[in-house]
């Protein structure tokens, strides 16, 4: 393939199976390698939650990372899951992750929700009213608070776990070149961390590109980091991002010059 790539900025394997999809639509892809996710070493905190995980009326997981690393740690505690765990999901991915690894139903977000967010999980009908029940809330350091938060204003007692870290890392000085000169097809970003990561290298050429997001929620963020030209794909999977990759670019217009394009 020769052209100007499409740009992803999603880290690990999930990210290299997004370029597969993306490549089956006969376009050029560049990964970034922007972001790495490392797992924190187990604290008490994390072995009291794991021995007493049959205490929690239910488990909320945020990511398919954050999976993998619940996964693993039941895998050590627990032979034989207990009966009934109740696990949700912010988005298929992630839910994907849980039922492989672990063999559970997974709830997730209404398929009228449109898009994976914690806002789209929280409008599933078993977490309205949570009267003193235990929520266990698996997720990476950091974060943003709206789960938590609203779980415990419906009465949850919420106890967060954070059992990953994500560590930002600069691009390469040939991938600050494409962000600066916006000298690519489109990028695709489904985190906000990164969305703010990358925007730092992006000059006004690449605000003016396609930026594909998972949600409404990151094309608002999107907009008030100055890029003009997002779009919101129909989810957060290598199949829902891929198709608006696609639709969002112009196959007659894919491999212009650059510098034509600036000198014009």
């Amino acid at each position: 393939m020769t052209g100007r790539p499409v740009l992803i900025s999603r880290p690990g394997a999930r990210g290299e199976v997004l370029a597969e999809a993306i490549a089956a639509r006969g376009l050029p892809v560049m990964r970034l390698e922007v972001m790495c996710l490392e797992p924190l070493s187990e604290s008490p905190a994390m072995r009291t939650a794991w021995l007493d995980i049959d205490h929690f009326h239910k488990v909320v997981v945020v990511s398919p990372f954050a999976a993998e690393c619940l996964a693993e740690a039941l895998d050590r505690y627990w032979p034989q899951l207990p009966v009934g765990l109740a696990c949700y999901a912010v988005g298929a991915a992630t839910a994907a992750t849980l039922h492989q690894r672990l063999g559970v139903r997974v709830r997730v977000p209404p398929a009228d929700a449109g898009e994976d967010t914690s806002e789209a999980l929280l409008r599933l009908a078993s977490l309205q009213r949570l009267d003193d029940q235990r929520v266990l809330l698996v997720a990476g350091e950091g974060g943003r608070p709206v789960l938590a938060d609203t779980l415990a204003s419906r009465g949850a007692r919420v106890s967060r776990l954070a059992v990953y870290r994500r560590l930002p890392l600069d691009p390469a000085p040939a991938v600050r070149a494409r962000l600066t000169r916006g000298d690519y097809r489109a990028l695709v970003v489904s985190s906000g961390e990164i969305l703010e990561h990358l925007a730092r290298w992006c000059g006004d050429a690449a605000l003016n590109q396609p930026l594909i997001v998972s949600s409404a929620r990151l094309a608002t963020l999107a907009g008030t980091l100055g890029f003009r030209a997002p779009v919101v794909a129909p989810g957060a999977t290598p199949a829902a991002l891929a198709a608006a990759v696609a639709e969002a670019c112009d196959p007659e217009d894919a491999d212009v010059d650059q510098d034509d394009l600036e000198k014009g």
